[in-house]
């Protein structure tokens, strides 16, 4: 019986499947990136979705499958790993989810989603819950591809549009290790003041943007100062970003934290749990991350 499936992030299978040894939780097969759990669905912050009430299904015809599926509700995602064309006449006969890009500043969908898969031709996984509002976890954007200097700014969108807020004009944020200017050139987007600190320059067009100023120097050597928005995507082993984050937290000096947790070689699953505990916090991969995590966390009221 599966009682649980977690979508891995393309490539990192690996990674997905060493959590979830850490959790207890074991995997009985996996069917593309979608790993199959007997056992009831664990937190994961490596999986782009988890399917939370999946249900095995025999099926007995293309349209015996989807009746099967409006039965149960009207919005699914397809994650064709197999069988793609029986899937397509499958979802074919479903109503349409309409999994348009998002144009930010906008926050993730609410509408209730299920997923659903084709083991074999004549078995159907379905999961009428799951984790993440976006179909296999994608969330796309309404790309800029003229103002940003890189497409950094894509994991900060994301970020904002899963947690449901962002810097409103006029607030203060700082930027750790902000060149080129990926976050910074999103932030100052906002009407928000950015103060971006970097050894390195930004890219001219957004060191010239409202709100902007460049301070050189070293992220790890800046004090905690009084600010609405810490972030950081700054390239540091996690010990060092984790010491930083409680360093900040401890001072009361931030109100919101988003920043990239990233992984150089293997993965320090020790640290990510240690991102993981900070109370107010969330830490998840995020569609636009690699092999990294985002934490984003907010002071208690």
């Amino acid at each position: 019986m599966i009682r649980a499936a977690y979508l891995a992030p393309d490539g990192l299978e690996a990674t997905l499947g060493e959590e979830l040894r850490r959790l207890g939780v074991s995997v009985a097969d996996w069917h593309g990136r979608l790993a199959l759990s007997p056992e009831p669905p664990a937190p994961s912050v490596w999986a782009l979705d988890v399917w939370t009430a999946p249900q095995e299904i025999a099926i007995a015809s293309v349209k015996a499958a989807a009746d099967v599926l409006r039965a149960m509700q009207r919005n699914w995602g397809a994650y064709a790993a197999a069988h793609h064309r029986r899937m397509a006449l499958i979802g074919a006969r479903l109503p349409p989810v309409k999994a348009r890009p998002l144009v930010f500043p906008e926050a993730a969908p609410t509408s209730h989603l299920g997923a659903w898969t084709l083991l074999a031709p004549d078995r159907m996984l379905a999961s009428p819950t799951k984790s993440s509002p976006f179909v296999n976890g994608e969330c796309h954007f309404v790309e800029d591809r003229t103002g940003p200097p890189s497409r950094a700014y894509l994991k900060l969108w994301e970020a904002w549009a899963r947690i449901g807020a962002w810097p409103a004009p006029g607030e203060t944020c700082f930027d750790l290790g902000a060149a080129p200017g990926g976050w910074t050139w999103a932030i100052a987007r906002l009407g928000a003041r950015v103060l971006a600190v970097d050894r390195a320059d930004l890219d001219p067009d957004v060191a010239a943007m409202a709100g902007v100023t460049q301070r050189r120097g070293s992220a790890f050597g800046l004090q905690p100062e009084s600010v609405d928005w810490l972030f950081s995507d700054v390239i540091a082993y996690p010990v060092r970003l984790l010491a930083l984050v409680r360093r900040w937290i401890v001072a009361g000096a931030p109100r919101r934290i988003v920043c990239t947790v990233k992984f150089q070689g293997e993965t320090d699953h020790d640290a990510a749990a240690a991102f993981a505990a900070i109370p107010g916090g969330r830490l998840m991969h995020l569609f636009h991350n690699k092999h990294e995590l985002t934490f984003a966390w907010h002071r208690p009221p």
